[in-house]
C-alpha cells in the first residue's frame, strides 16, 4: 500500500517549507541573509529584535514557526515585499496587529499556538490565505468579511460559537474548515459563497450524534500480526497487518490506528466515523473491519495494489487551494473522461450517504494505469442528515464544486492535441455549468 493521503499531503507540504533554508537569527543580524526573498529561522527565539528588518529587506517568506515567541515587532510593516508569514507552533495569544500594516501580505499561518483574540486591525487588505488551526479562539471580528480576497481558512480547533455574518461577502472563499470547535448552529451565511468548495464542519455541537450502526464486522488487535508503518499522518498511522486465519480476510490488510489530537481537518474520531459509515465504492478505499480497543479506535483497511499511484499533487503556496501536477503527467482527453465519469459516481455514493467528503481533490487520489482511480482520507468528511433539507441540497452543491474543480484540474493537464476535440469541449462545459448551479 502506498502511503496514506494524509501522509502524503503533510510530506508534500513539508517538502515545501524544506526547502526554505533553515537560518539562525545569528546569520540574520550578521547581514549573511540580506539578499534572501525565504528565510526560516527556528532557533527556539523568544523575540524578534526590532531591528531584524534591516538585515532582510528582500524577504517575501518569512518562517518563524517552532519558536517561542508571542509577538512580532511594529518594523515589520517596513519589509516592502512581505507576502507570507507563517508562525506555527509559538506562544502567541493575540494575532499581531502589524500583520494587518503589512502591505504585501497574503498569506497568513498562526497554527497551534495559544491565541485567544484576533483583532480587526490584524487581518491584512490583501488577505488570501489564513491558518488559525489549534488555537482558543472564541470570536471572529466582522470585518473578516471585508476580507475580499479571502480564498482559503483553517480554523479548526477552536472555541468557536457562531462565524460572522460578514463571511456572506467572501466571495472568493474556496476552502474553508470549521470543524472541533463550539458551533451552536450551521452557519448558513456560508451557503451563498459562489465558489466554496472544500468544507469541513463536523465536531460542533450543532453536528448531531447518530448511532449508524455500522455493518462493518468488528476485530480485536490480537486478531492480527502487526508489521511495517505504511503511512503515518495527523490523524494516525496505517500499517501492514496479517490477520489470523480465523477472521476470514486477506492475507494481510492495512488498519489505521486513530490518534486523539485535532488536525487541520477536525477531530480523528470524526473521520473514523465517516470511514465506517460511508459504505463500499469501486472508486474508494474499501473498509473491510472496525478494531475497538480499550486504548485505540482503528479501521481495517484492503490494500490498495502497489500499482496505484497519486493522481495529483497537493496545492502549492502559489496555488493556494488548487492541486498542482508533475511536470510529465499528461493524460488523454478519454483517460480523463473516464476518471471523471467515477468521481461523479462516487459523489452521487456520498450523497446518497447524506455525506460531505470535503476534501474532493486529485491528491487525494489514487490511478492505476488503466485509470482505474480511488479516493482516499476521509479526514474533512461531515455528515448532514440532521441539517434541514434547504441546508443539505445547498452543500450537495458545495460538493459539485469541488467536482468542476476537479474537473478543471484534470483538464489542465490533458494532452495538448486533444484541447479541441468535442470531449473536452463537453468537459469544460460540465465543469461551468457544476460551478454555475
Amino acid at each position: 500500500m502506498k502511503k496514506s493521503h494524509k501522509q502524503h499531503v503533510i510530506m508534500s507540504h513539508l517538502f515545501l517549507l524544506a526547502r526554505l533554508s533553515m537560518h539562525t537569527l545569528e546569520q540574520l543580524l550578521s547581514g549573511d541573509l540580506r539578499q534572501q526573498t525565504r528565510i526560516h529561522i527556528k532557533d527556539n527565539l523568544q523575540y524578534l529584535p526590532a531591528n531584524f528588518v534591516q538585515f532582510c529587506p528582500q524577504v517575501e517568506v518569512l518562517d518563524v514557526s517552532d519558536n517561542q515567541l508571542n509577538s512580532l515587532p511594529d518594523t515589520l510593516e517596513q519589509l516592502p515585499n512581505l507576502r507570507i508569514v507563517f508562525a506555527s507552533n509559538n506562544r502567541f495569544e493575540v494575532l499581531p496587529k502589524v500583520l494587518g500594516r503589512c502591505a504585501k501580505l497574503e498569506m497568513v499561518g498562526f497554527k497551534s499556538n495559544l491565541i485567544r483574540e484576533v483583532p480587526a486591525a490584524a487581518l491584512p487588505k490583501n488577505l488570501r490565505w489564513l491558518i488559525l488551526t489549534d488555537n482558543q479562539i472564541e470570536v471572529l471580528p466582522e470585518q473578516l468579511g471585508e476580507a475580499a480576497l479571502l480564498q482559503k481558512c483553517a480554523l479548526a480547533g477552536n472555541k468557536l460559537r457562531a462565524l460572522p455574518q460578514s463571511m456572506s461577502q467572501c466571495t472568493k472563499l474556496e476552502l474553508l474548515r470549521i470543524s472541533a470547535n463550539q458551533l451552536l448552529h450551521f452557519p448558513t451565511q456560508l451557503l451563498e459563497l459562489p465558489r466554496l468548495a472544500w468544507l469541513a464542519f463536523a465536531g460542533n455541537p450543532f453536528c448531531q450524534a447518530f448511532d449508524h450502526g455500522s455493518s462493518l464486522p468488528k476485530y480485536q488487535l490480537t486478531d492480527f500480526e502487526m508489521d511495517k508503518v505504511l503511512g503515518q499522518g495527523a490523524s494516525g498511522v496505517i500499517s501492514l497487518a496479517y490477520p489470523n486465519a480465523s477472521t476470514n480476510l486477506p492475507a494481510s490488510v492495512a488498519i489505521k490506528v486513530f490518534k486523539g489530537e485535532v488536525t487541520s481537518d477536525g477531530y480523528p474520531s470524526d473521520e473514523l466515523d465517516a470511514c465506517l459509515h460511508v459504505d463500499q465504492h469501486p472508486a474508494l478505499v474499501n473498509f473491510i473491519g472496525q478494531i475497538q480497543h480499550a486504548n485505540c479506535s482503528a479501521v481495517v483497511m484492503a490494500l490498495i495494489p502497489e500499482h496505484f499511484t497519486n493522481l495529483g499533487q497537493p496545492p502549492s503556496l502559489a496555488t493556494c487551494t488548487r492541486d498542482t501536477f508533475l511536470p510529465e503527467q499528461q493524460f488523454s482527453v478519454e483517460a480523463i473522461s473516464g476518471i471523471v465519469k467515477q468521481m461523479e459516481s462516487l459523489v452521487a455514493h456520498l450523497a446518497d450517504h447524506h455525506m460531505c467528503h470535503g476534501d474532493l481533490y486529485a491528491h487525494n487520489v489514487l490511478v492505476d494505469s488503466a485509470h482505474n482511480i480511488v479516493l482516499g482520507d476521509f479526514g474533512a468528511a461531515s455528515h448532514y442528515e440532521y441539517l434541514p433539507q434547504e441546508v443539505q441540497a445547498k452543500l450537495m452543491r458545495v460538493e459539485q464544486r469541488a467536482l468542476a474543480f476537479f474537473i478543471e484540474d484534470m483538464l489542465s493537464i490533458c494532452q495538448a492535441d486533444e484541447q479541441g476535440s468535442d470531449t473536452y469541449q463537453n468537459l469544460k462545459h460540465q465543469s461551468s455549468e457544476l460551478l454555475g448551479a
